[in-house]
This record gives C-alpha cells, sequence and structure tokens, in this order.
C-alpha cells in the first residue's frame, strides 16, 4: 500500500509539474500573455510543499485563496478572446483561458481552487462583452472614416465644377438653337422696356416708316420701274481709270525712301514733330525700328516720341537710352509693343526713376507691354503727375486692383483710358474708381468679358455728359438695355464702337438716333442689324458722320446706300466689306454723292466688277480691297493712328502751368 501511495503522489506531482510547464509556456507564447516576466508562489497543502506558476501583469491585481492565505496576483482584463469563441452548437468553448486550464487540471487543483473557477467564467462573459464594445468601436471609426472620405470626394468635386463653371464661358461657343433661344429672350426683355415709352412719334420711327413706305412704292407697279431701287449712268467711260491719277507727292517718296534707310539717318535735328511722326509711322511699319532709331528720336530734350512697334529693342538698349533722356518737355510718349524691353524694373531704372521724373507727360501708350505689373503701373504714376491719357491695352499682367489705384491718383486729371483686352481686369471692381473720374472723356474697355449692362449703365449715369468717345466691342453681355442709357445720358457722344455685339437688334440703333445725334465715328461690325434700321439711323444723325463701318453685316442693301448718299456726304472714311448685296449702282452712287469721302474698304465685295472701279467720279477716293495687293500698303488705312487729346489737346498755358508747379515742388 505504501508503494502504491508513493507512486501515486508521485505522478501526481509530475501531472502537476507538466500542467506548470504548459501553462509557463502558454503564458509566454500566446497572445494571452500581457506580463514581462513569471511570479512564482509557493503554497502548501496537506501533503506538502509544492510549487506553482503564474502568468501576470504588473498593472492589476487579482487575488487568489490558497488555505485561508491571500496571493495578490497583477492581471489584466484586456484580453484578447479571438480564440475563445463558443461552439455554436454546443456551447462549449474550442479554448479555455489559461488559468481556466490550470485550475481545472488534476484532483488537486479542483480541491483547492472551488471558487477559481466561477470567477473565470465571470472574466470570460467580461470578455465577450468587451470583444464586442472594442468591435463597435473599430466599425464606428471605420465607418466615420469612411464618411470623411466621400464628404472630401463631393467636397473637391463641387469645387472642380464650380471653377469649370467660371473658366467654361470664355471657351464656349452657343449653338444655333442656344444663340436663337437668348437672341429671343433678349428681344422680349427690350419689348418690356420699350413699352414704357412711347416713340411712336420719334425721329428714327418716323425715318423708320418713311423708308418702309418707300420700299413699298419703289416695289409697287404703279411707279413703271424695274425692280431695282435705281439706275445710274457712270459719269466716266470704262476705259477711263480715275484710280491713275492717285500719284504719290513728293514728300511721301521721300518719307519712304528715308523709312528704308533709316539706319543710314545721322540726325533729326530741327525736323517738325509732325514729319517726325510720319516717319517714325512708315519705320515701325516696315518693322526696322531698332535702338539707333529710337535713339536719333530720344536725342535732346523732345517733346513728342512716337514709335508704334519697338519689339526688337532689348532692354540693355533701352534702359541705355531713356536713362540718359531729356524728359522734362516730353508730353507724348508712344512705346507700343514695348514687352520686350520694358519689364518693371527697367522701367523703375528709366522713365520712372524719380518722383516727377516727367512732370510734363500728357499722354503715354504702353500697348502690348506684356511684362508691366501693377507695381510699375504705381510707380509710373509718380513720376508723371500731369497724365491725362494712358493707353495700355493688352496689358495681360495688370489687375482689378492696379488700374483702380492708378485711376485714383488721377481723378482731376486723367481724361482717357484705354484697357483693350486686358483679361485679368474685372469691370465690376473698377467701376467705384471710374465713377470718380470728373474729366473722364474717353473709355474702350473692348475685349473685357466682364463689361455687362449693370457696369455701362453706373458708369453712364456718373460720368455720361463728359463722355466723348465709348469703345464696346466684343463686349459680348452687352444688350439694348445699355444703349438706351447712353443714348439718354451721352449727348456729348462722338465716338462709339460697337462691333461683334451679337445681343443687339434695331432698338440700339433707335436710341442712339434718338439721343446722340452729333456722332462722328461709329463702328457696327458683324451685327445683326437690318438694311431699315441703318437706313433710319442714317436717315436722323449721319449728317455728322465722317466715319463709318458696317462691316459684315449681310443685311446691309440698298437702303442704307440710299440714306448715305443722301444724309452722309461728309463722310471720310467708309468701310462696306462684305456687304455683297450692294451693287455697281449703289456704290457708284455713294462714291459720287460724298465727295468728301476719301477711303472706301471693300474686301469681300467679290460682285463689284470694273464698272464702278472704272466708272464713277470721284478722283479722291482710295478703293482697298477689291485687288489683291501688299497688306502694309493699306496698313495705315486700315488702322489709322488718331492722336491723343484729340477731344481737350493740351494747351501751352496747361504746359506752363505744369512746369510752375514742378518748380515748386522742387
Amino acid at each position: 500500500m505504501k508503494g502504491r501511495k508513493r507512486l501515486r503522489l508521485q505522478k501526481g506531482e509530475e501531472k502537476e509539474a507538466e500542467n506548470d510547464h504548459l501553462g509557463h509556456d502558454f503564458g509566454r507564447g500566446s497572445d494571452f500573455r500581457i506580463g514581462e516576466r513569471d511570479f512564482a508562489v509557493e503554497t502548501d497543502d496537506f501533503t506538502g510543499s509544492k510549487r506553482l506558476r503564474y502568468t501576470i501583469e504588473e498593472k492589476g491585481k487579482a487575488k487568489v485563496d490558497c488555505g485561508g492565505s491571500q496571493v495578490n496576483l497583477d492581471f489584466d482584463l484586456n484580453l484578447d478572446l479571438r480564440g475563445f469563441e463558443k461552439d455554436p452548437v454546443g456551447g462549449k468553448m474550442d479554448t479555455w483561458p489559461f488559468e481556466a486550464q490550470v485550475l481545472s487540471s488534476g484532483p488537486v487543483m479542483h480541491d483547492f481552487f472551488p471558487d477559481r473557477i466561477e470567477r473565470n467564467t465571470q472574466v470570460e462573459n467580461y470578455d465577450v462583452s468587451r470583444k464586442d464594445i472594442v468591435f463597435e468601436q473599430r466599425k464606428e471609426i471605420a465607418l466615420s472614416s469612411v464618411r470623411k472620405r466621400q464628404s472630401r470626394r463631393k467636397e473637391q468635386k463641387l469645387m472642380q465644377r464650380e471653377i469649370a463653371r467660371n473658366v467654361a464661358p470664355r471657351f464656349a461657343h452657343l449653338g444655333p438653337q442656344e444663340q436663337m433661344k437668348q437672341h429671343k429672350e433678349t428681344k422680349v426683355k427690350l419689348r418690356e422696356v420699350d413699352v414704357e415709352l412711347d416713340d411712336s412719334q420719334s425721329p428714327f420711327s418716323l425715318a423708320l416708316e418713311a423708308i418702309k413706305m418707300r420700299q413699298t412704292v419703289r416695289k409697287g407697279s404703279l411707279t413703271g420701274l424695274s425692280e431695282s431701287f435705281f439706275k445710274r449712268v457712270p459719269a466716266k467711260a470704262e476705259d477711263c481709270n480715275a484710280l491713275k491719277r492717285d500719284v504719290p507727292t513728293l514728300l511721301d517718296l521721300s518719307l519712304k525712301a528715308l523709312a528704308k534707310n533709316a539706319d543710314a539717318i545721322v540726325s533729326l535735328e530741327h525736323v517738325p514733330d509732325k514729319l517726325r511722326h510720319r516717319l517714325s509711322h512708315l519705320v515701325s511699319d516696315c518693322g526696322v525700328v531698332d535702338a539707333h532709331f529710337v535713339e536719333l528720336l530720344a536725342r535732346g530734350s523732345p517733346t513728342e516720341i512716337r514709335l508704334r512697334n519697338i519689339s526688337r529693342l532689348t532692354e540693355e538698349e533701352f534702359a541705355k537710352i531713356f536713362s540718359v533722356c531729356d524728359t522734362k518737355d516730353l508730353t507724348v510718349l508712344q512705346l507700343d509693343l514695348c514687352g520686350r524691353c520694358m519689364p518693371d524694373y527697367i522701367l523703375r531704372d528709366t522713365l520712372a526713376r524719380s518722383s516727377h521724373r516727367l512732370p510734363s507727360l500728357a499722354t503715354i501708350s504702353l500697348k502690348g507691354a506684356h511684362r508691366l505689373t501693377d507695381i510699375g503701373l504705381t510707380q509710373l504714376a509718380v513720376s508723371a503727375p500731369a497724365l491725362q491719357s494712358i493707353n495700355l491695352s493688352q496689358c495681360s499682367l495688370l489687375t482689378s486692383q492696379g488700374i483702380s489705384d492708378f485711376v485714383s491718383c488721377f481723378e482731376s486729371t486723367l481724361r482717357e483710358l484705354y484697357i483693350d483686352d486686358c483679361q485679368n481686369i474685372d469691370a465690376t471692381i473698377i467701376l467705384p474708381a471710374l465713377k470718380k473720374l470728373k474729366c473722364l472723356e474717353v473709355l474702350s474697355v473692348a475685349g473685357i468679358e466682364t463689361v455687362c449692362d449693370n457696369f455701362v449703365i453706373g458708369l453712364v449715369k456718373a460720368c455720361g455728359i463728359n463722355m466723348k468717345e465709348l469703345g464696346f466691342a466684343n463686349c459680348v453681355q452687352l444688350t439694348d438695355i445699355s444703349l438706351q442709357i447712353v443714348g439718354k445720358n451721352c449727348p456729348n457722344l462722338c465716338a462709339l464702337d460697337l462691333s461683334y455685339l451679337h445681343n443687339l437688334t434695331d432698338s440700339a440703333l433707335k436710341h442712339l438716333a434718338n439721343g446722340c445725334q452729333s456722332i462722328r465715328r461709329l463702328k457696327l461690325r458683324r451685327n445683326d442689324f437690318s438694311d431699315e434700321a441703318i437706313s433710319a439711323f442714317l436717315e436722323v444723325s449721319g449728317q455728322s458722320l465722317d466715319t463709318l463701318s458696317v462691316n459684315n453685316i449681310h443685311r446691309v442693301a440698298h437702303n442704307t446706300a440710299i440714306s448715305i448718299a443722301k444724309c452722309s456726304r461728309n463722310l471720310v472714311s467708309l468701310d462696306l466689306s462684305w456687304c455683297r448685296k450692294l451693287s455697281d449702282e449703289a456704290l457708284g452712287m455713294i462714291v459720287d454723292c460724298c465727295l468728301s469721302l476719301k477711303l472706301l474698304k471693300l474686301f469681300g465685295c467679290t460682285q463689284i466688277t470694273e464698272a464702278f472701279l472704272n466708272g464713277h467720279s470721284n478722283s479722291r477716293v482710295r478703293i482697298i480691297g477689291c485687288k489683291t495687293g501688299p497688306v502694309l500698303e493699306h496698313l495705315d488705312a486700315l488702322e489709322p493712328q488718331e492722336n491723343p487729346l484729340r477731344y481737350s489737346p493740351l494747351t501751352k498755358a496747361f504746359a506752363d502751368q505744369q512746369h510752375i508747379i514742378y518748380d515748386l515742388d522742387a
């Protein structure tokens, strides 16, 4: 019996040691282990001393009752229970926790730790609930990240859509259906505006009724005439070519010879400014403006320097010439196409080197200065306090803020402002600054897409009484409402450019004829005006016209020709290009009746024959466009250069006054 008992005790100790070893390895290698060291606890039972080993953590504490003594164990319940899932069928545990295995292994453990198994069951339930909470938290975090990602993508799409909506109008072109729809909407809007005014007895309406009646009578059978509106007998024989008598003068031939040999000119001293200008234009047209010719114009103390093309000049050449130029008497400075040679730092070191560097400068043209920014414009404003006219067309780097700041420096002196094709300028932003200009007479905003009816209304109501010239070419948002406001508020308007405005209708001409009867220069290129409306306008306001352009208005026909010949005999320049409904007889009548006519443009008029070209009686007229020829020969005629400050010229008294002010400041 004693031998069996000893053998049984040895087997029990080996089993306990094996369980202890398994528990030790499980605690080290499995996810259940959360501590960094093992803690040994010695307990005494009824049979003898035995050693048990447990895997513990230092943070939490748990108590185990062992024979009346309490052992404090560090224990953390934050367990990974992925390996302790219940069997869905039998409800058994696939894998038991370490303590449950140790406490349930062997009869000795079951006898000495009966309450430990119940505690393990509670721990297991706690861990299962903790697992559910962690799972829900992770699920909520994942869902929130997905929501944030979707929200971010949605914001990006909205931002891109907004950018595309703002940029699209610059590149989009309306189709025929959209154009027709917009045209109808504009007509409805204008019809509502016209209802407010009963202008049936206005000059334009009476002239329009007379033209329609005349057209009906001429087409009737009672007159006994043919289908043509009139018959004309050429004043000259067909073999007599009036154009052959257009012989150039000796002065013209001399200037052309000098222009071709500009590099051989030694000096331009004592040459009048008028001849300098003509020579400079010829040299610019030939494209041979170099540093030598610019230095000839800037030598001494010049009063005017006019150069239409200095694109060949470098920065070093420009700085060398204008850093030593005496500019105290300079009143007119034209440096067009100077983008290559005049950035801000070159302007600062030459023309705008100091305050009042240009004390007498009244007009400046920097057309095409694509490297000029707001900083250089501000420096120029400080150097030229007497400035009255400035041309900043095609200066692509200028912004709305720069124009507003510049204009605010000349509220009482600035008369002419040209900002054509400056795409970074928003018309609505510069409008408050323009309203403060007390002497503004000329404003050209051609090609600026933000020019709309509200801009024109605000500008004209503030400055319309002084307005002499307006340029709205390619301002595609304008409608007849703008012209109605112009007709009411600009009685002294002398020049108007309405080219490429497809939203205008015949009502626009009606408003102009009734309100602006002193217009001398009118451009109506590529619009949809009717032949009767143009004829009625000429009947009312054609007496004062000296320049008229109806280029590419396809509906222009015999009514317009009759009105020009009858009411616009003071015309000097007439553009009838691409008006293919005009016959030889109609053009012959115009040329024979308008004795002041010097230039007639007929590009694209393929219906014209030699009967008109050789049969008219006006020997002064110059007809271009019918025959192919060198383009440079017609450059001056295609783009005539007008003098700056043509409405309020700079007087000598004003110049002397500016010199006195400059001397006092000095």
